[in-house]
């Protein structure tokens, strides 16, 4: 068993089978260490998310190296009502059409047909549940069907794909990126949570994949994933009027509702999500003296705009985009009254992305999981913003108006930003010059979203190691290097569960910095921990 840092506030541990990273699993659930929030199992490991203020990495590898996972199926693993058990078999329809059968079918030596036939032969036995909601980690396929994750991974596959990689099978249950092979595509709905339980693979059920011509439509079901549409009348008691409301008139790039996310829901495969730059949603929330975790609307790259129906106070944070209030302009960081029917609108911020706008009160929406924030990878929480929407202001203002809040200088296109980055779980799949190069070249932005950025170096890192790593838990900043030697750097609304090793993550203090790092910007690495294991212990003496 090995305790590795993976930020820091997570530590992996690793064991030799994914057995025993079950078993270990179920006795972290029966005696949870202080200070834990959240678990997340891999195919050889569990990662163990913590609150720094009340335990540390150091602690909890000492506390971890003494447990003795047992051998039953933990009380976390037992199946409720409605749910797949072992008795049970879940059958899914598929047309064996993807982009990758062909390669993979010349990757292992055999036909289209015959990886269809090898394919679905088995019984899968749903081993974990990760990476996004209602993705399951199918295990017990053939092992003629193993095959390496994409050197690239896409950055958009369909929802319905079912794909390979490694040892295990899945199916995409929305769109989004990911690295394995596609091999066909289904309709069957995997997430839903108007259904009891959302998640319709859970661990310890059991599927079997169908070859069919046509696409088969699933049977009648719920399509909802804990999406909404806004309304003012959706979110207020009968009877009871609004304060006032704030209607979309232009959304701009990007505009969603976000406050700090989600805790403690990683078991239904779903991330924390929350404001991409956390800080700037507190200062704009204690700009109208709202408690710190109050909704905002989350604004990417300006071009807000919005109407208040009734007298409402709104301040902004974070990208300082230029505020006007009826023609009026406003400097950003200030409280600005907005009376009934004027307009605020938001300009393009020269510096930094994601611009929060919040509102005395806060914002009445309606909460999935625990948030009203939107996970645009899961798919969960309140719709993005479009014109004609209305958002109800609420009644959780708690102090008087702030004057001003202090903003930190935020990159601009072209600039060079250091971020502090705490090396780990996997620097060992990496030789020496390559972590050199990962902290002496600039890494240029080329892409970013809520999921994720996509860096590029003038020379790509080399691994020592190039084998398949197991699917494992990861963590909001980590940066995963894919074949291809270029960083993927992790963020609000990454998935759970990733399989290409992770060289360091981002140092907490610094994820607000990278949350507002522009499209044509460049990052510079510092170790911050230049150590990644904590701790080993026998095998023996942690069975």
């Amino acid at each position: 068993m090995r305790v590795l840092r993976a930020g820091l506030d997570a530590v992996l541990v690793e064991v030799d089978t994914l057995d025993e990273a079950l078993a270990l699993l179920g006795s972290l659930h029966e005696d949870p260490p202080d200070g834990v929030t959240d678990l997340v199992p891999g195919a050889r490991t569990v990662l163990l998310r913590y609150v720094p203020a009340r335990t540390t990495a150091e602690r909890l590898a000492q506390q971890v190296g003494r447990l003795r996972p047992g051998s039953t199926t933990p009380a976390a693993f037992e199946p409720a009502a409605g749910e797949p058990t072992a008795g049970e078999l879940v059958e899914v329809p598929v047309v064996y059409d993807g982009e990758d059968l062909a390669e993979v079918a010349e990757l292992r030596g055999l036909s289209t047909g015959e990886v269809v036939g090898r394919h679905t032969a088995p019984v899968y036995s749903v081993a974990f549940t990760g990476f996004a909601p209602g993705f399951a980690y199918l295990s017990g396929g053939d092992p003629a069907l193993r095959v390496p994750r994409r050197e690239t991974p896409r950055t958009s596959i369909p929802a319905g794909s079912v794909a390979i990689a490694g040892e295990f099978s899945g199916v995409y249950p929305r769109a989004g990126p990911g690295g394995w092979r596609l091999i066909g595509r289904t309709d069957v709905v995997l997430f839903d949570l108007d259904r009891e339980p959302p998640a319709l693979l859970r661990p310890g059920g059991r599927v079997r994949f169908l070859a069919v011509r046509e696409e088969v439509r699933a049977r009648p079901t719920a399509t909802g994933t804990g999406s909404a549409r806004l309304s003012t009348a959706a979110t207020q008691p009968t009877g009871q009027r609004p304060r006032g409301t704030l209607e979309v008139l232009d959304p701009g790039a990007q505009a969603l509702l976000q406050d700090l996310g989600r805790s403690g829901v990683a078991s239904l495969g779903v991330s924390p999500s929350g404001a991409m730059d956390r800080g700037a949603l507190r200062r704009a929330n204690r700009l109208v003296g709202n408690p710190p975790a109050a909704t905002t609307v989350e604004a990417a790259l300006g071009g807000l705009t919005l109407r208040a129906h009734g007298d409402v106070v709104v301040a902004t944070a974070g990208a300082p985009a230029s505020v006007t209030v009826a023609g009026r302009a406003f400097p950003p960081g200030t409280a600005v009254a907005v009376d009934d029917g004027e307009t605020l609108e938001l300009g393009a911020p020269a510096t930094g992305v994601y611009t929060y706008v919040a509102v005395r009160g806060g914002l009445d929406v309606p909460v999935v999981l625990g948030s009203g924030s939107r996970d645009v990878l899961a798919g969960l929480g309140p719709e993005p913003l479009r014109g004609g929407d209305r958002l109800a202001v609420g009644t959780d203002a708690v102090a008087a108006v702030a004057i001003e809040e202090v903003a930190p200088d935020l990159p601009a296109p072209g600039e060079t930003v250091t971020l502090d980055v705490v090396l780990g779980p996997r620097t060992d799949w990496f030789p020496p010059s390559a972590l050199d190069l990962f902290i002496a070249q600039d890494w240029a932005v080329k892409r970013s979203n809520r999921v994720g950025l996509r860096l590029a170096g003038e020379v790509p890192l080399e691994r020592i190691d190039n084998a398949e790593l197991p699917s494992e838990g990861t963590v909001r900043g980590a940066l995963q290097v894919p074949p291809d030697g270029q960083p993927v750097l992790f963020m609000a609304d990454h998935p759970l569960t990733g399989g290409y090793p992770v060289a360091g993550a981002v140092a907490a203090y610094d994820l607000d910095r990278a949350a507002q790092l522009p499209v044509g910007a460049s990052v510079r690495f510092r170790i911050a921990i230049s150590f990644a294991e904590l701790a080993t212990t026998e095998q023996e003496g942690a069975r």
